[in-house]
């Protein structure tokens, strides 16, 4: 298929993660993350560094993280020192990279591969994002989304969605999803019954 036969776009697998943070004040919890409302944001309730933990219940393939921020509107308690962190647990943590953020409005793209890598994505169950100082010194911090996103191809031929993870291709068909695939195992049909159903029309 050339190229001129693919459009890009972009997926979000978030949803296939749990999340947490190590504190979170009442009315601003760590669903404020996820809610898809710019207006609303996390805020942290204690001591730094402040940690968004995600985890994925399969090791998945991870090449981009986003997060939205806004210094006009939360001044000192925006970000601008975060440490991005990817592993198996909480406890085998590797630190992938430090990001300064230099009064940022709008949505701020972070590379998960490390300085100088030659893959094109990161395999891991655990990513943190540590914020580990703010904007003027401030104590609490503010993040209003974080999402993870991959690059996608459009394919004219089936009419599907497809989602470069690097090796493996998560195909989503009108509402419905292939998570299976997405984690990094991918269905497959053994029969050629089922595999005549393998692309919608």
């Amino acid at each position: 298929m050339g190229d001129e036969e693919k459009n890009e776009s972009r997926a979000e697998i978030g949803k296939l993660a749990v999340w947490s943070v190590t504190s979170a004040k009442p009315g601003n919890g760590v669903e404020m993350l996820r809610d898809d409302n710019l207006e609303t944001y996390w805020q942290s309730d204690g001591g730094q560094p402040h940690l968004v933990n995600i985890q994925f219940q399969k090791k998945v393939r991870l090449k981009e993280l986003e997060v939205y921020a806004d210094f006009k509107q939360d001044e000192s308690y925006t970000p601008n020192k975060i440490s991005i962190r990817a592993g198996n647990s909480f406890h085998d943590l590797r630190e992938i990279k430090v990001v300064d953020l230099e009064e940022p409005v709008g949505w701020v793209t972070f590379s998960l591969l490390p300085e100088n890598s030659a893959k094109e994505y990161i395999r891991a169950y655990f990513v943190q994002l540590a914020v580990l100082s703010n904007h003027q010194n401030g104590r609490d911090t503010h993040i209003r989304q974080i999402k993870f996103t991959l690059v996608s191809m459009f394919s004219p031929v089936c009419g599907n969605l497809m989602l470069d993870w690097g090796v493996h291709v998560l195909q989503i068909y009108g509402p419905r999803q292939d998570l299976a695939r997405a984690m990094g195992h991918p269905l497959q049909f053994t029969t050629t019954e089922f595999s005549m159903f393998s692309c919608v029309r």
